[in-house]
């Protein structure tokens, strides 16, 4: 039976990563995985998570199942994490996912098996995985317009044109903060407009929140989830703790689940419950474990407060000093957005021409749609960079 599979297609990033790796040139840059990088090139272990690891090691004394929905303190943790007091936490199920991937995975299933006919509504552009995992399950996919390539900004009116044809039932995928791939994010007035339209509609708000505290600061990366969650009687969100916490490849994610009432949570909980079951069983516990660890702990979380703003800032530098040298090297604003975008990604409004001639010539790596990760830069390579978008770019 094998031998009538086909092949698949490729994954663009992981053949870029490819493409990066066998290219001998000392001086190539790669800025296309999306993974955050220090000024050496490294993705290190977060201090706290090192100091966790640590006291986990001595007081850890089984390995034995924890629930299907994980540890409920790291679901307790991460509402706290995300949402705040935005909501009643009695109304929140949640589950442990593998990585926020999972997350998103879990969403769409529970989406589908609310509503069979379900639609998912995801912004122009989007992460690929997000339209990947939505074909391969068989559902439907819409988008809806968002980024305007010309200013490389949020089209706002255009967007809310395109969702004036959300249908009740569908889900409307909204990218909490850091939007991947255009760093380009709504306002919170405009989350407010969102969420009236999707009250309207009779649809359902789920939201991706892939990089809390990557981009204006852990609490105000939030700001638009929770204003969701104030203001909607059901919502979901995934959540992701591969970034903020560093810990990629511990897969560690959290699905959260919003009823309209606390006594419908019983029945949202064991329906996400019996999805884990269903899918993998008990969801993987180490990197879980970490996280909850640091947040119920003071000095740990402090520290690891400290050192996620220190990344957070190294990226605004990285993004200033990009513009800068972009505005003084072709004597225009052009590329003023790329200081205001937040997050790890920008996409510069390259061609696929420009970007494979980047590559080419510089050894400069980005995606096709000239996304960037700004984090896979340093401060001597900034203006390698620029010299070379200067000149190809026209």
């Amino acid at each position: 039976m094998l031998s009538t599979l086909k092949p698949q297609p490729a994954d663009k990033i992981l053949e870029l990563m490819a493409l990066y790796r066998d290219d001998p040139r000392d001086t190539k840059i790669d800025l296309g995985v999306g993974i955050y990088k220090n000024a050496d090139g490294e993705t290190p272990v977060m201090r706290a998570i090192k100091a966790a690891e640590k006291q986990l090691w001595d007081v850890e004394t089984t390995k034995k199942y924890t629930a299907l929905s994980g540890d409920p303190a790291f679901g307790a943790a991460m509402k706290t994490l995300v949402l705040a007091d935005s909501v009643d936490h009695a109304r929140v199920g949640a589950i442990a996912t593998p990585g926020g991937t999972g997350a998103i995975r879990q969403a769409f299933e529970l989406a589908k098996l609310v509503n069979p006919d379900v639609t998912i509504w995801t912004s122009n552009p989007t992460w690929p995985n997000h339209v990947s995992i939505i074909k391969f399950m068989g559902l439907t996919n819409k988008s809806y317009a968002y980024f305007d390539e010309a200013n490389c900004t949020v089209d706002f009116d255009a967007m809310m044109e395109s969702l004036k044809e959300v249908k009740s039932g569908d889900v409307v995928l909204l990218h909490g903060c850091c939007h991947n791939p255009t760093g380009a994010n709504l306002t919170l007035e405009q989350f407010d407009l969102v969420a009236d339209l999707i009250l309207e509609k009779g649809a359902m708000a789920l939201v991706d929140i892939a990089y809390q505290g990557f981009g204006d600061g852990l609490e105000e990366d939030a700001a638009a989830t929770r204003l969701l969650a104030a203001k909607l009687p059901e919502m979901l969100i995934a959540s992701s703790c591969s970034k903020n916490f560093g810990i990629y490849r511990e897969r560690t994610g959290c699905l959260m689940a919003i009823s309209e009432k606390a006594e419908q949570t019983a029945v949202t909980q064991g329906t996400l419950n019996f999805l884990n079951r269903q899918n993998y069983s008990f969801p993987p516990d180490h990197g879980a474990r970490l996280v909850t660890m640091i947040l119920g702990d003071a000095a740990l979380k402090a520290d690891w407060m400290a050192e996620l703003e220190e990344v957070r800032l190294g990226m605004l530098g990285l993004r200033t000093q990009l513009a800068d040298e972009l505005r003084r090297l072709t004597n225009s604003d052009r590329f003023d957005f790329i200081a205001k975008h937040r997050g790890m990604f920008s996409r510069i409004g390259a061609t696929p021409e420009e970007v494979l001639k980047l590559r080419e010539d510089y050894g400069i790596y980005m995606v096709g749609d000239s996304r960037l990760n700004i984090a896979g830069l340093n401060a001597e390579t900034v203006p390698i960079l620029a010299a070379a978008v200067a000149k190809i770019c026209k």
